[in-house]
């Protein structure tokens, strides 16, 4: 049964309820479907929590209250970050999540909770990726997002990174799903990226407030990443990881499950092309998901883009503009042989670019590879290494 945003002092219960030591997300929802609410759980006996089918020893810490003190600095500390809670049964919580078999009894959540009833596809890949993962996982997540669709992933380095970025970068909408607590930013170099999306998106996580980056973790929370999303693409993973973990977690919950193809040779291909060997729908560009989704879903999104088109800055993933126009004269000639040179999925070293077009000088090469990364057709890697943006 679904009701209103609740208060402070019922949000305190369900707070408590998540802070019981060993009482994990399946036994706090029977409880929930035994009880009828947070309040009446922490009423009951220790026998009638037993007989619940809890051990003596979770019991007795519910039939305590123990967690209550922890619930009142969980509470304060939500305060001071400008975050909030949506609880199992908030009308806000995502309705495709509650359906799962373990849903998190509450997130924790900063920025924009509206997108949580949104329709999402999530992105998820290897955290050490190839330039043409990290140029494919942006491309997508772009056309993806001005397709209407909110990029869903869990802003580890790598794929996750990309497809959050992708998606800021086309204007559009993007949620990041924490393995730690809200005020714990895992990598520590996405500090900025976190503070870009919980003002223009939103975070979650089903962790309290201080939790740090545990392994794991980052397991449990993917099946958030998967269960609230319509379908989950993997860009690149190894056979066994974390983006192959989300793949069968999709699978499980009955969600749809993409992959996009990589060469043969390469490990971080192993995962996805193993998916689609399985029957994953290979994807290379945006339309090839798009096409997968229920018919009412892409209704919904044409209506949503319809309605935001004045001043939304958004345009279908068909339409969407490509390339920024090259300079005209010599240094315009200059750009072209460079962007014919550099390639998406093989970085060139700045020494080999200025070798292989040695007929131009080193001062108007520097400044064509300046002007291609200001166009957002080149982009450097470290070390002084360029690949073309796809």
């Amino acid at each position: 049964m679904l009701g209103a945003a609740v208060d402070q002092q019922t949000l305190l219960y369900w707070l408590a309820l998540r802070l019981v030591p060993g009482l994990g997300a399946r036994s706090a929802v029977r409880l929930l479907e035994r009880f009828g609410t947070p309040e009446a759980v922490f009423s009951a006996s220790r026998s009638e929590l037993e007989q619940a089918g809890l051990s003596g020893s979770v019991a007795q810490s519910i039939a305590s209250g123990c967690a209550f003190e922890e619930a009142v600095d969980q509470q304060q500390r939500l305060v001071r970050a400008g975050a909030e809670l949506v609880p199992l049964r908030d009308p806000r919580y995502p309705p495709s999540l509650r359906k799962i078999f373990d849903p998190p009894v509450l997130l924790f959540a900063q920025g924009r909770v509206e997108l949580l009833q949104r329709s999402m596809l999530a992105i998820v890949g290897t955290r050490r990726p190839t330039p043409y993962g990290v140029a494919v996982a942006e491309r997508l997540s772009q056309d993806l997002a001005r397709a209407g669709l909110v990029i869903v992933s869990g802003m580890a380095r790598g794929i996750d990174t990309a497809a959050h970025r992708g998606a800021l970068s086309a204007g559009g909408d993007t949620v990041a799903v924490f393995g730690c607590g809200l005020d714990v930013i895992y990598p520590a170099e996405n500090r900025s990226l976190a503070a870009e999306i919980a003002r223009k998106g939103l975070i979650i996580t089903e962790f309290p407030m201080g939790t740090p980056g545990q392994p794991q973790n980052f397991p449990v929370r993917n099946r958030i990443i998967s269960g609230m999303s319509l379908g989950v693409l993997v860009v690149e993973g190894a056979q066994y990881s974390g983006s192959a973990i989300t793949a069968r977690l999709a699978m499980e919950q009955g969600r749809e499950v993409f992959a996009v193809p990589g060469n043969v040779t390469s490990k971080m291909s192993w995962g996805p092309n193993l998916l689609i060997k399985q029957g994953a729908k290979l994807v290379q560009e945006a339309t090839d998901i798009l096409d997968e989704l229920p018919v009412g879903e892409r209704r919904r999104l044409a209506e949503r883009l319809e309605a935001e088109a004045p001043g939304a800055g958004r345009q279908p993933a068909s339409t969407a503009p490509r390339q920024t126009s090259l300079p005209l004269g010599p240094a315009g000639e200059v750009c072209r042989a460079v962007l014919n040179l550099c390639q998406v999925d093989k970085p060139l070293h700045l020494d080999e670019i200025l070798d292989r077009l040695d007929h131009y000088s080193s001062s108007e090469l520097i400044a064509a590879l300046f002007e291609l990364e200001m166009l957002g057709l080149v982009r450097q890697l470290p070390g002084k290494n360029f690949v073309k943006v796809w």
